[in-house]
């Protein structure tokens, strides 16, 4: 059976440096994310509450739209798609880890609720197949069910065969992740401030998704023989990286991702639970 492989004819090395994409809808979407922060950010400093819409905030946000945007429409999408499996792992972890997580951050409190227009959420909020959906990919098994099968599904051999001959599925694979990422990291940060789940059930999260991505990680640095075979037959060698090292560097950078992103996660919630304990006891011993 013949299979159809990248090999530098869409960006060659020579060219990779100029590999640059202005893509419409990245761009587009891009725009509006940060055309709804701004309106959020300026209508709440307008009501006095610039404690919720610091300038942090605003450089977080655009941290985390920056991020997405890069790794979509930079060389980073030609070296993950033609050269490097490990290129295409730091495009994933970018688009479904630190920019949705940097977002999240921003967002967290009365900015959240102010991030579309009233003349937009209005209509939306009334609509029950909507609330029903968000109600039930917002449970927190169900949005680490979707973000442990995204991750497993894109690292089946076969589904990353196609997602390197086939535009739709590379895109869609974007979409995944993204989506995911947004999932899982709303449980994290809790941005509407629910306390749901608590403190400790957040911290519960977090090691789950590091024990998946760990499981993925090893998988990578661990196996004897490449994987993906875009990659292993790939007859220009970026890097000088063979296939077999190429690999077991995806599976460290998805490992030191997640050990920098989640445990600085977990060490804020901690933190977050110590101060809390440390309120009530306050409030205690002044009640006595």
């Amino acid at each position: 059976m013949t299979v159809l492989l990248a090999h530098g004819d869409r960006v060659p090395v020579s060219q990779l440096g100029a590999a640059w994409s202005a893509e419409p809808v990245v761009l587009a979407l891009a725009a509006l994310a940060l055309g709804l922060f701004a309106q959020a950010f300026v209508r709440l400093r307008r009501r006095g509450r610039a404690d919720h819409a610091g300038w942090s905030r605003a450089v977080l946000f655009s941290a985390g739209v920056a991020v997405g945007t890069l790794a979509l429409v930079s060389p980073l999408d030609a070296v993950g798609e033609e050269y490097l499996l490990s290129g295409h792992m730091l495009q994933h972890v970018l688009v479904g880890d630190v920019a949705p997580a940097l977002a999240l951050v921003a967002l967290r409190g009365p900015l959240l609720f102010f991030f579309l227009p009233a003349a937009i959420l209005g209509p939306l909020s009334r609509l029950q197949p909507l609330r029903a959906a968000l109600a039930f990919l917002l449970r927190p098994l169900v949005s680490f069910a979707v973000w442990a099968g995204v991750l497993a599904a894109w690292h089946v051999p076969a589904a990353y065969q196609a997602v390197l001959t086939r535009g739709w599925a590379h895109d869609l694979e974007h979409v995944s992740f993204v989506v995911a990422g947004l999932l899982a990291w709303t449980q994290l940060v809790d941005p509407a401030r629910r306390g749901v789940p608590t403190v400790a059930g957040r911290i519960a999260f977090a090691v789950a998704m590091f024990a998946c991505g760990t499981i993925l990680a090893d998988v990578l640095v661990f196996s004897f023989e490449p994987l993906y075979g875009a990659y292993a037959l790939q007859d220009e060698r970026l890097l000088g990286l063979s296939p077999l090292t190429d690999q077991r560097l995806a599976g460290v950078v998805m490992m030191v991702e997640q050990l920098v992103a989640l445990g600085l996660c977990v060490a804020l919630l901690l933190r977050e639970r110590e101060r809390t304990a440390g309120g009530r006891a306050a409030t205690a011993g002044a009640a006595r």
